[in-house]
């Protein structure tokens, strides 16, 4: 081999030949390579030129040649030509279960498979033995990095048969991309002759083919002529054993041969064509367009909003044609009309379901559709007759949605519109167009075509949204699997975590080999052990030290520990001490990687989604009491009025003396009769604690509120809840609180100063002061109180003086209130953002981390890595010194983190439905009479109020059928009464009836409120 460079050749791979991980040189700006194993003219096949920029903004260009070889294994078992050592090949005849092909075949699929019938490559009932080329396993991670991991997921399955050919290393098939598809599936059908040896005396099989699966028909046609069979997904799958149900899973945006449905011509267009991605980016940049996530309207589904940096209130979007064909979340370019054009939102609740009830899913949008316009006739009488009667300080910015730059589709929870079949027998197989409602409000319903509709009624479904066309009043999707039935509680439960992206597979062998081989056998070593060193190497002993838990009752998880002691100079030492997750977790392994999937741990009221192993969570890292642990603590020396006089951090060791609960903590705490030391700690502590408390409530720290219950199960066994309650908070709660708050901010400054670039921190931004112009004028009109916004220390005073002294529970519903006008908390990297936005607004603190709870959140296991650097324990990985690595971890993390939160929140609502209906039917066997309770009204619209029962933490809308006087300026609405007409006000107390029904949109129990007291809604 010949080489001249100029100027520098980077070796990427020293490592030997395998049909894994070949090794090939990489140059930058040129490079001249002679590989003698293939002639002078054929060498410039074998190059790949490329441009990359560099970490300093320069564009240089790349030529990267691959040493070709002839002994690229095919991958198909007892292939003379091929070595047989590997256990993973495909079987020799390939699959004999197409009736096409009766002497057997494999599928090399193109990469539009993989990008938009992935559905149907996982299905489990869609197993050809499959030829993946390492070229077209390159384009799809370039394409989509989430359908990247799935292919390679599907790889290392046990359930399929997938050979990945190293296409581009094989001499006779390093051809570029569309032509090396071809040449790879002709040089295996020319290979695979060579696949079987002769058996004497018998006469030889038919070969297995070889077929390209692909949806591009020009690369159809173009195989035909060169004489290589080629499929279509939809013609290759229609002749498959379980077709019926496959194709429901063959995604109509991926293959051109569905059938379309009778109306797909002569649809008459609907909504605006985007504008060309060239126009929306220069357009954002020039000011004159604006880029952000959509958010449809839960309450109205003919409204939608998006938040952009360029205007201190969201872009108000009203009507389908303006939202045009966005789903939530998706970030879409907006155009904003001119200032007199823009309106105020709708005061209206806008029902879908109701709306177009009568819609047919088959023909909904074709010309002519009578119902159709009538649908276009009431939705236009609900848009003229919610606005402009407001004042102009009420109006918004408007515009309207004029192009997509990237989809939020992903798999829907659904359940099939019953109203939308044709065909309801439970034998008939006929393809029908059905309509599939999704769970979430927020989610417009979806044309699904299938074969399976009267099977599936009734049950939980997931659904892929494949494409949205102009002429289509609903988008239109494929069938994925089916949940299960509707309200049972597994497939509820699934649907939930489906619903919220939640991931809960269970952890692979790669996860679980990487813990401690001694399972639940491990323990802390001996500290003279030759075999200890590695544990006690600079650790402290804190053994002998009094420390406890408080917790939760039920809590396995346990994350932290508490101790506190006098010094004999009068000041008090106290600590937290927190599992040693990094212990057990290491940078960059299997296990690692998971965690930072998933996030967070998930907590629902019947069941947890851990983020780590349960060996690790609830035992070898869970700070159980009486048993010696691994910790990481921080010891502050404080003076008796919670001044910090120092503050160490330790890598430790400690054997915690109990594992309390709140309740048994403040028990304890009270009794009088009790002197021990860790009664005499926990006093300690609670005494800091309110110290504490008092000096972030003085810096302007927030005392917010949100709705919380606790909920009542039968048994762990069978789950079902019995009855709700509100959550009761005590001393404890805050004792534990207060210093885990004191932790995060202790340590944020440590990592903060020693890593400054890359420390892992958390802020909460002041939200902008127009989020409160709707609870500022609600409480000056109806309760002739003042909200001050100024700063987060003004809000904590105005908030205290917001008290009714007739119904205590206002100003907790006040806190709650404006709790909603905030923005979300955050992790980021202290080098990607302004140092003086730093700051944790609700906590009043310049700084902020979360430390205290690595066992259910991965920010916590890096900071551990980043403390832990800091303090000269052991060496910062690699990638912890990477701004852009932390960002994009913590843009998953943060994510993972309000799914969760929503998750939670879901499941809670699910199994607060559970208990009151338990509850109603409890009540009737005795005789007694139906549920009522008292409730704040929140919200009040043309035709009707939302309320709050604060003693449940729930909320709910009653409507009213009748006409309804509504002042939108002064937030009340007169209904008809009995005698006279009543006039409803928001903060007013009502009483309602509580019952459950089962939801149109989730199918399952949900709370249905009823105003009784001042009037009866049931008889309006």
């Amino acid at each position: 081999m010949r080489l001249r460079i100029f100027p520098r050749i980077v070796r990427d791979s020293t490592r030997k030949w395998s049909h894994e991980k070949p090794f090939h040189w990489t140059a930058t700006y040129m490079v001249e390579i002679t590989i003698r194993k293939r002639p002078q003219a054929e060498a410039v096949i074998t190059q790949r030129k490329f441009f990359k920029k560099t970490a300093k903004g320069k564009v240089v260009k790349v030529l990267r040649e691959r040493y070709l070889r002839d002994d690229v294994a095919c991958g198909i078992g007892s292939c003379r030509e091929c070595s047989t050592a590997l256990s993973n090949t495909l079987p020799y005849a390939g699959s004999l279960e197409h009736q096409l092909f009766p002497n057997g075949h494999f599928v090399l699929p193109d990469t539009n498979v993989f990008l938009a019938q992935m559905d149907l490559i996982e299905s489990i009932l869609f197993n050809p033995p499959m030829i993946l080329l390492q070229t077209v396993v390159e384009e799809v991670r370039h394409r989509s990095l989430p359908l990247y991991n799935r292919l390679m997921a599907l790889t290392k399955s046990e359930d399929k048969r997938i050979w990945v050919f190293y296409n581009e290393y094989r001499s006779e098939t390093a051809i570029i991309r569309l032509v090396g598809i071809r040449a790879a599936t002709a040089w295996y059908n020319t290979h695979i002759s060579l696949t079987r040896s002769p058996v004497r005396g018998k006469p030889q099989k038919p070969n297995p083919s070889v077929i390209l699966l692909t949806d591009d028909a020009d690369n159809r046609r173009k195989a035909e002529k060169s004489d290589i069979m080629s499929f279509s997904v939809h013609k290759y799958v229609e002749s498959m054993k379980d077709a019926n149900q496959l194709l429901d899973l063959v995604s109509a945006d991926g293959s051109s041969e569905i059938e379309p449905t009778k109306a797909a011509a002569g649809r008459q267009v609907l909504y605006p064509q985007y504008l060309p991605a060239s126009t929306l980016i220069a357009g954002v940049k020039a000011g004159k367009l604006h880029q952000g996530h959509f958010n449809a309207n839960q309450y109205n589904y003919l409204e939608g909003t998006v938040s952009v940096p360029g205007f201190q209130k969201p872009i108000l979007l009203v009507g389908r044609e303006s939202m045009n064909r966005a789903v939530q979340g998706d970030i879409v370019v907006v155009e904003v009309f001119p200032e007199k054009e823009w309106k105020a939102p709708g005061d209206e609740v806008v029902d879908q379901e109701a709306t177009l009830k009568n819609d047919d899913a088959e023909d909904s949008g074709e010309e002519g559709d009578e119902n159709g316009e009538e649908v276009l006739v009431r939705e236009s009488q609900v848009l003229s007759g919610n606005n402009n009667q407001k004042p102009p300080s009420e109006r918004q910015p408007t515009g309207h949605i004029v192009g997509i730059i990237k989809r939020n589709w992903r798999a829907y929870v659904c359940h099939i519109d019953s109203t939308s079949l044709t065909s309801t027998l439970a034998t008939s197989l006929s393809t029908q167009t059905v309509f599939a409602t999704p769970v979430s409000r927020l989610l417009p319903r979806i044309r699904l075509r299938t074969r399976q509709a009267p099977t599936l009624l009734n049950q939980k479904i997931l659904v892929t949204i494949d494409r949205w066309d102009s002429t289509s009043r609903y988008p239109e999707g494929h069938f994925v699997r089916a949940l299960g039935q509707v309200e049972s509680k597994e497939a509820e439960q699934e649907s939930l975590l489906l619903e919220f992206e939640v991931p809960y597979r269970a952890f692979g062998k790669a996860i679980l080999d990487c813990l401690p081989s001694e399972g639940e056998q491990w323990v802390v070593p001996p500290k003279g052990d030759l075999d200890a060193q590695n544990v006690w190497r600079d650790r402290e002993d804190l053994r002998n030290m009094i420390v406890c838990s408080i917790d939760p009752p039920g809590c396995q998880d346990i994350d932290d520990a508490l101790h506190a002691k006098m010094l004999p100079n009068g000041n008090i030492e106290a600590g937290v001490h927190i599992a040693d997750v990094s212990h057990f977790v290491l940078p960059d392994n299997p296990m690692d990687s998971e965690a930072a999937a998933r996030g967070t741990t998930v907590y629902l009221v019947d069941n947890r989604i851990d983020m780590l192993p349960s060996l690790l969570g609830t035992n070898l890292c869970s700070l159980r009491p009486f048993v010696e642990r691994l910790a990481f603590s921080a010891i502050w020396e404080l003076t008796p009025d919670a001044e910090i006089v120092s503050v160490r951090f330790a890598k430790s060791v400690i054997l915690s003396k109990a594992a309390f609960t709140y309740e048994e903590a403040q028990i304890r705490k009270d009794d009088p009769n009790l002197q021990d030391e860790l009664t005499t700690s926990v006093r300690i502590l609670n005494s800091l604690a309110i110290k504490l408390k008092a000096k972030r409530m003085a810096a302007g720290a927030l005392n917010l509120a949100s709705p919380e219950v606790k909920i009542h199960l039968e048994s762990a066994e069978s789950s079902d809840p019995i009855d709700v309650e509100q959550k009761e908070l005590r001393e404890t709660n805050s004792l534990v609180e207060e210093f885990m708050l004191l932790a995060n901010i202790s340590v944020a400054r440590k990592i903060e100063q020693s890593f400054p670039q890359t420390a892992v921190l958390r802020r909460h931004l002041p939200p902008p002061q127009s989020n409160f112009d709707k609870l500022q004028d609600l409480l000056r009109k109806t309760k002739g109180m003042t909200l001050d916004v100024t700063s987060s220390g003004a809000l904590a005073a105005s908030l205290d003086k917001c008290i009714d002294l007739q119904e205590p529970s206002f100003n907790t519903l006040v806190r709650i209130m404006a709790t909603r006008c905030m923005l979300s908390a955050e992790y980021f990297s202290s080098g990607s953002v302004a140092k003086d936005t730093f700051g944790h607004y609700g906590l009043a603190s310049e700084i902020y981390t979360h430390f205290t709870s690595p066992i259910r959140r991965y920010a916590d296991v890096l900071v551990h890595r980043q403390l832990a650097a800091a303090i000269g324990f052991a060496p910062l990985h690699a990638t912890l010194h990477s701004k852009s690595h932390v960002e994009r971890i913590l843009d998953v993390v943060n994510r993972r983190h309000r799914m969760a939160q929503m998750a939670g929140r879901a499941s809670v609502e699910f199994y607060v439905g559970l208990a009151l209906k338990a509850r109603g039917e409890a009540a009737k066997s005795r005789g007694e009479d139906e549920v009522r309770e008292q409730a704040f009204v929140i919200r009040t619209f043309r035709n009707g109020v939302g309320v709050f029962v604060s003693k449940l933490g729930i909320e709910g809308l009653v409507t009213f059928k009748r006409d309804t006087q509504f002042d939108a300026e002064n937030y009340t609405i007169t209904v008809p009464g009995a005698e006279k007409d009543v006039k409803i006000s928001v903060f007013d107390q009502v009483v309602v009836r509580i019952e459950v029904e089962k939801d149109k949109n989730t199918q399952r129990g949900k709370v249905k409120m009823t105003l009784v007291e001042p009037v009866d809604s049931s008889i309006l």
